[in-house]
């Protein structure tokens, strides 16, 4: 008798896959990782069920944020010099029709970047560059050598100690140009180096730069007159001004952060406002909108993407309708949260964990929990000191038994 083998073998394949989806059981992990506003340290919590998962001692209050992969978190320590990688835990794999899912311990990974004032943290495409303003130096790192616990970084200098910041592009750096003539004051431009840090172009003017996003494909940095604009261009960068709209009232934006799922910027635009843009179009690129009182802080959600969350200092969290342009739900979570007094005194941060958004309140030791569809509170998380910046890692997809 004869063996069509490949009939045999399409069978064979499909009994696999059946067995295989057989045994696959859906997954879902999120995770929350809050420094304190005092402590050295970094909380991570189960964003499920509430539970406290670890808490890694570093060496200074840090600012956090999140890799896009989700797989590593980093702890800027401004006051102490350092800024230190952890390991989420958590990482997926796509497989086209599904993805897996993967999820072990939290740690430390054990990479620490240290220099004078870090401060602006920025990823691209994989790459973090880290600015440390005492020196005026990018140190510039890949997810995959801090996940394998190599500290194997570059440096790019800039001309003189700045507020700056530093973007990997590809092949070429985009570094932050000092002010020359007032040294103590903001950046006026950014300029494209080589990844040695040789210049390869002129200044692109951005006086008072300060805020950096990406969304999509474009990446935009805040000036005083507008925002740069920046795409992939033949060869380098492709850098564009887009003016401030004669439209606006008095003011600048100096926060940025970047759409997921939409293509847009949301930042401040003075204290109690803020600003949609649209980097795609010249006309009616930016959309004010009127906040009731100052703002706080404000995130994206990466899950619904019409929505954002600006939280202001009358203790409310706001649905903000991105599309329509306008607050389309108000909570009152907080006490209030006065914008007077020093800048880094502790007040709200925000972060969404799918289908939750999560909204530190310092003053109580708590995060208050919102369920982001019905827009209504759901509970209280307890978390020891002052929780103060947070970030979320997590998502769902498949593990498999026996793998």
């Amino acid at each position: 008798m004869r063996t069509n083998w490949a009939s045999a073998t399409a069978i064979a394949l499909l009994v696999s896959l059946s067995t295989s989806a057989a045994h696959a059981e859906e997954v879902t992990a999120w995770r929350l990782f809050i420094s304190d506003h005092a402590d050295p340290k970094v909380t991570v919590v189960d964003a499920i069920d509430g539970e406290k998962l670890d808490t890694f001692e570093i060496k200074g209050p840090a600012s956090l944020h999140r890799s896009e992969s989700g797989r590593t978190v980093f702890a800027v320590q401004g006051s102490a010099g350092v800024v230190a990688g952890i390991a989420s835990g958590i990482s997926f794999e796509d497989h086209g029709e599904h993805g897996d899912i993967d999820v072990e311990a939290p740690k430390l990974a054990g990479v620490e970047i240290t220099g004078k004032k870090p401060s602006h943290f920025v990823e691209h495409d994989g790459d973090f560059a880290v600015f440390f303003d005492g020196e005026g130096v990018a140190r510039i790192i890949s997810e995959k050598s801090v996940l394998e616990g190599k500290p194997d970084f570059r440096q790019v200098k800039t001309d003189a100690p700045q507020h700056g910041v530093a973007v990997a592009y590809g092949s070429h750096v985009l570094l932050s140009e000092p002010n020359r003539e007032k040294p103590d004051e903001l950046p006026v431009g950014i300029s494209v180096a080589d990844k040695a840090g040789a210049p390869i172009d002129g200044v692109h003017a951005c006086p008072d730069l300060h805020g950096e996003a990406s969304s999509g494909n474009i990446l935009a940095f805040a000036c005083a007159t507008g925002l740069l604009v920046v795409s992939h261009g033949d060869g380098s960068p492709a850098i564009r001004h887009l003016p401030y709209a004669d439209s606006l009232p008095d003011g600048k934006t100096t926060t940025l952060i970047g759409g997921r799922g939409l293509q847009y910027f949301l930042g401040n635009y003075g204290a109690d406002k803020v600003v949609l843009i649209d980097p795609t179009i010249e006309s009616d690129a930016f959309r004010l909108i009127n906040l009731p009182t100052r703002s706080v802080h404000f995130a994206i959600d990466p899950v619904r993407a019409k929505f954002a969350y600006v939280f202001t200092e009358d203790g409310q969290l706001h649905q903000l309708d991105v599309v329509k342009g306008e607050i389309a739900n108000s909570l009152k979570l907080t006490d209030p949260y006065s914008m007077d007094g020093h800048w880094s005194d502790p007040r709200p941060r925000v972060a969404v964990a799918g289908d939750k958004i999560v909204v530190t309140d310092p003053l109580q030791g708590v995060l208050h929990v919102v369920d982001a569809t019905s827009f209504e509170k759901t509970g209280d998380i307890a978390v020891e000191g002052k929780p103060f910046n947070i970030v979320s890692v997590g998502g769902s997809g498949q593990t498999h038994e026996g793998e």
